[in-house]
């Protein structure tokens, strides 16, 4: 799984970066050859908290603005789905990956809850 934008940073950073407001995208592209359609998913995409999923996502927006629509039909399917979720800030996947993520790390913490998922952390301090 590659993600762009965590290079160099530890655990601990992304922990408390997810804390903070980050998390990690999916953006779609869509591009067209006469009659056949091709739609995909980028990379992984760190968006750090106070950056702007959509203009991280701008230029996949504009390759499927620009070569996405010159397919029948499905050109004319796949291109604004790809819009939307681009400019709504892309797919969320992050308590995916951070289940991924934290799983492929030794042991040492479980993985952080993702502010406002659910189930809540269990409470175990003793009354």
């Amino acid at each position: 799984m590659k993600i762009v934008g965590i290079e160099g940073m530890s655990p601990e950073q992304v922990q408390n970066e997810v804390a903070r407001g980050g998390k990690f995208v999916l953006y779609s592209y869509c591009f067209s050859i006469v009659v056949m359609t091709f739609r995909r998913s980028t990379d992984i995409y760190f968006v750090r908290a106070g950056e702007n999923a959509v203009v991280k996502g701008l230029p996949w927006t504009f390759l499927s603005l620009a070569v996405g629509w010159w397919g029948f039909p499905w050109g004319l399917i796949y291109t604004p789905m790809a819009l939307i979720q681009n400019l709504g800030g892309g797919k969320n996947v992050t308590p995916e990956v951070l289940q991924q993520f934290f799983t492929e790390l030794p042991a040492a913490q479980p993985p952080p809850q993702v502010p406002g998922s659910w189930p809540p952390p269990p409470n175990f301090s003793s009354n």
